[in-house]
């Protein structure tokens, strides 16, 4: 693949696919990790002259124009960060985003609105994809895919575009790559992976993976009450997957022929009801009180978690250990995350909400081996899937 290196970009319009989905709470944003993570690619465009072309999407408004999921305040943040106005354009591909763009002079930056707001973008049809890609190449002379977090979408603006103008394959794009195949070529071992996150089912192509690949799998989240219902535990009212018992079971039983460990957490903080001020405790797996519900793995948990991880030399870890964002089911994810950063292991934060509880829970990023901007195109890599924005920019 090209890099940004490879191309002439001086006094070039240069269309930039990055992926800002960032967390707004009305137009404030909550967590710019994604905008920051943009900035390498964006920033080594302009120092070379080139006029940078920003599009992204954020949440998912339907084809639709909703205020909502509006980039502007995105925009602002962006231009705080570069030090520098940021030019947005009222539109995707219209009549603003082409006014817009066509004003820009060397060195300038201009953000479209929410590609998504476009029908094109996510469409399954080629042909409409391809339409919506036609007046995005017009917008531009080169394209750079530095979306990490949409390179698994078949997208408009992700796959189509790519083919229609000379590309080259982003910096944070790159490193993922390199990351991830770092994870699936060779790693270092003992290599563990822990993994979380609200439902098994989300899991289950990557959990088939790794029964080949890695050597300790760590399972905590609202996903561990299938597992643990699967060896004959009651789980209480306990987030449960009835329909993926038998899948689990099969896993179970692969990993034990196979030599892979997979831990299970032997307590966990139970609450009568989903809110942090709910009565909780922490209780044996054997002991979940039929009325309770998991919402965190326990403090014995923790410790084991942490002394599984201490001897690794790699670790992959994607999906929270329990509800993070209340301070009382905090725990095991803020442990799971200091065990990685005790270790001597290369680690990796598989984006998501792994990454997200790494900031809201203020540990520094730089504490561990890389964070992934993209938890679904993590995961569905390291299930072994084609990635169709990797693959448009070969």
């Amino acid at each position: 693949m090209r890099t940004i290196d490879d191309l002439d970009v001086s006094g070039k319009r240069v269309f930039v696919r990055a992926d800002l989905n960032v967390p707004l709470d009305g137009e404030r944003i909550t967590d710019d990790g994604r905008i920051r993570a943009a900035l390498p690619t964006v920033q080594a465009l302009r120092e070379r002259g080139a006029r940078v072309i920003v599009a992204a999407h954020l949440g998912r408004p339907k084809g639709v124009p909703d205020p909502r999921f509006s980039l502007r305040p995105v925009a602002v943040r962006l231009g705080e960060l570069l030090g520098a106005e940021v030019a947005f354009a009222g539109d995707t591909a219209g009549e603003s985003a082409r006014a817009t763009c066509a004003a820009l002079a060397d060195g300038q930056v201009a953000l479209l609105e929410n590609v998504r707001f476009e029908p094109g973008e996510t469409s399954k049809d080629d042909a409409e994809r391809g339409e919506l890609a036609d007046r995005f190449a017009e917008l531009a002379e080169l394209y750079v895919g530095d979306a990490f977090g949409a390179v698994h979408r078949k997208h408009a603006s992700v796959f189509d575009l790519p083919g229609r103008l000379p590309h080259a394959v982003g910096g944070l794009v790159l490193t993922e790559v390199e990351v991830l195949r770092r994870l699936t070529g060779d790693p270092a071992r003992p290599y563990a992976v822990a993994l979380g996150g609200s439902k098994v089912s989300d899991k289950l192509g990557v959990i088939d993976n790794l029964l080949g690949t890695a050597d300790r799998l760590l399972i905590g989240g609202g996903m561990v009450f299938t597992f643990l219902k699967a060896k004959g535990y009651e789980v209480g009212s306990s987030l449960l997957e009835a329909d993926q018992l038998d899948t689990v079971r099969g896993y179970l039983e692969r990993a034990e022929r196979e030599g892979v460990e997979i831990v299970l957490p032997v307590d966990v903080v139970a609450a009568e009801k989903f809110a942090a001020d709910a009565p909780h405790a922490a209780v044996g797996v054997e002991a979940i009180p039929a009325d309770r519900m998991g919402l965190d793995i326990g403090p014995r948990s923790q410790e084991l978690f942490a002394a599984k991880i201490a001897d690794t030399r790699t670790v992959f870890w994607n999906g929270p250990m329990g509800v993070f964002e209340m301070e009382p089911y905090a725990g095991g994810t803020r442990a799971l995350a200091q065990a990685l950063i005790d270790s001597d292991a290369f680690t990796v934060v598989g984006g998501g909400d792994s990454a997200a509880a790494v900031r809201a829970l203020g540990f520094d990023e730089a504490a561990f081996g890389h964070i992934s901007t993209g938890g679904g195109a993590s995961l569905e890599y390291l299930e072994g899937k084609d990635l169709p924005g990797i693959d448009a920019l070969a």
